[in-house]
């Protein structure tokens, strides 16, 4: 009986099965601390121009399309053909509109939900490079309250589903590593790389590659991994194929050069900066984490014969560089950076929580902890007691993350390493409030509210497919997705030609830019008064052409 239960490998056995069920404990407790995070209050605030709004236009346009039109593979926008990116999350963002209806909270959330899911992954891939669960932990929390990843990951945008896939490709490539069966899982992640973003997916798929040959270059010479990236391929040859074939040369000028490759030596739309544009958004919206940042990457760089480290330099290192050297420069570009990050800040952490009592934590953790609960005590004083307008959740968000960076930066002093777990979850419950709170999307305040004044477009008999011209300088394409019509930016001059040439002018005007223009026979079909992010009341004004003049 005895040597039943002691039965050679039995042991052996138990524990594989023991830390099998740990590490699916904690991959389902950070799937759920991420769907919180990410999904809490995620249509209290509408969508933010640009990205949120054409992304929004995009998917409604594939819904509403008549059976048999294929909008789902030759999708529109504002009636023009949309080549700018392939449509897959447009795609899932459709399908969330059939099921919950055209709202924000069915906008964001196929985005959304894929960020949430890039948080376990990140886990996944820990448990791969590093030999303790403790490293893998400390990476995909700190990842998790990552802001930057956070605010766009909650977003109707292309770049938390990036996100998603490229931690699934990641997690199976170095699964391959000791199964070459996920080798079909690399070509897969690949191929929903390109599906979302086009070209990006070249460079994500070259770090990998350039991971392989460092770490492990007899994968390349597997029938297993070149089978793998055929049929993820595949998919993506048929898309660009399709797209060619419908649309001939101008799909190559729009989609491929001009939306796509000419981003790398011109600027577009006016979105350039210095080469270290992206270091400086690294350095705004990544504390209190940056503080372990320097001596992260000096660890890393230390082990650099270790896979874990290879992988954080390589990945962090060509990424980088490459869209530092690129001459259009946007805030979410940085983002697939901050996964590597995560990895060399977590096993820097667990490095430091296996030092030996004797050894004492740098003077400048304190130091740089303090003076962040400083700025953060008084941005919450001020926004509570002194700003023109009190903004209660404001000071209680900036009170949450100045009592965070108090108690850790006396943890630090007095050496004891608790000081990690209450910046995570101080960290965490800080995030918590700020995405409850009104000002998330804090771009919303940079120009006026759209809503009411789509509302009132929307109460007009303006027919649908009509242009309506406005005196706004810019495109405001949030604004096109609430009232349905496609709302033209023209200056004061071309607004005066518009009025006197076309037979059905309608314009979207400011009360004292229609007394500017004097214009004849007005028709009003309504006016609206909103506030600039100065708070000065602006009325906007819809009218026409009067056709009894």
């Amino acid at each position: 009986m005895y040597g039943k239960l002691f039965r050679s490998g039995e042991p052996g056995n138990w524990l594989r099965r023991h830390e099998t069920l740990i590490d699916r404990l904690w991959v389902l407790g950070l799937l759920i601390a991420a769907i919180i995070l990410y999904t809490i209050n995620l249509g209290g605030l509408p969508l933010r121009d640009w990205d949120e709004g054409i992304v929004a236009q995009v998917a409604r346009n594939i819904w509403l399309a008549p059976t048999g039109e294929l909008r789902w593979l030759y999708p529109t926008l504002g009636g023009q053909p949309y080549i700018n990116k392939p449509p897959l999350v447009h795609l899932l963002i459709a399908w969330a509109y059939s099921v919950g209806g055209v709202n924000e909270w069915t906008t964001r959330l196929p985005g959304t939900i894929l960020t949430a899911l890039s948080v376990p992954l990140l886990y996944g891939i820990g448990r791969e490079i590093f030999p303790r669960r403790l490293e893998a932990i400390f990476c995909s929390l700190i990842y998790l309250t990552l802001l930057p990843v956070v605010r766009h990951g909650r977003l109707a945008m292309l770049d938390g589903a990036v996100l998603c896939f490229f931690l699934f490709m990641v997690w199976c490539l170095l699964r391959s590593r000791r199964n070459l069966r996920y080798c079909l899982g690399v070509g897969i992640g690949f191929g929903l790389i390109c599906l979302t973003k086009g070209i990006l997916g070249l460079l994500l798929g070259a770090i990998a590659l350039l991971f392989l040959i460092w770490d492990t270059p007899r994968l390349l010479t597997s029938i297993y991994f070149c089978s793998g990236i055929i049929i993820g391929s595949l998919p993506v040859a048929f898309w660009y194929g399709a797209q060619f074939l419908h649309y001939g040369q101008r799909f190559l000028n729009e989609g491929l050069v001009n939306q796509s490759l000419q981003r790398i030596w011109a600027p577009l739309e006016n979105h350039a900066g210095p080469p270290w544009y992206y270091l400086l958004e690294i350095l705004k919206y990544n504390w209190p984490w940056l503080l372990f940042l320097p001596p992260s990457l000096h660890f890393a760089w230390s082990n650099r014969n270790l896979g874990w480290a290879k992988l954080v330099l390589v990945w962090s290192g060509v990424y980088l560089l490459v869209i530092s050297a690129m001459t259009t420069k946007l805030p979410w570009y940085v983002l697939p950076i901050y996964p590597a990050l995560a990895l060399g800040l977590g096993a820097y952490l667990a490095e430091v929580w296996h030092w030996p009592s004797t050894k004492s934590y740098p003077r400048a953790w304190s130091i740089i902890l303090a003076l962040l609960a400083l700025v953060a005590w008084a941005g919450s004083i001020y926004f509570g007691f002194f700003a023109s307008k009190p903004e209660l959740d404001l000071q209680i968000i900036l009170a949450a993350t100045a009592l965070t960076m108090t108690l850790a930066a006396f943890l630090v002093i007095r050496r004891d390493l608790q000081f990690i777990a209450i910046l995570l979850w101080g960290t965490y419950v800080s995030l918590i409030l700020l995405m409850t709170s009104e000002h998330w999307v804090w771009e919303l305040a940079e120009a006026y509210p759209v809503k009411p004044v789509a509302e009132m477009i929307l109460k007009s008999d303006i027919p649908d497919g009509e242009k309506i011209y406005t005196s706004y300088p810019y495109f405001r394409p949030s604004l096109n997705f609430y009232s349905d019509r496609q709302i033209i930016p023209a200056s004061a001059d071309d607004l005066k030609k518009i009025w006197e040439q076309e037979p059905h002018p309608y314009l979207l005007l400011e009360e004292d830019f229609i007394k500017n223009l004097s214009l004849e026979y007005v028709k009003s079909f309504g006016a609206v008064a909103v506030a600039d992010p100065q708070d000065k009341k602006t009325t906007w004004t819809l009218i026409a052409r009067d056709p009894n003049s």
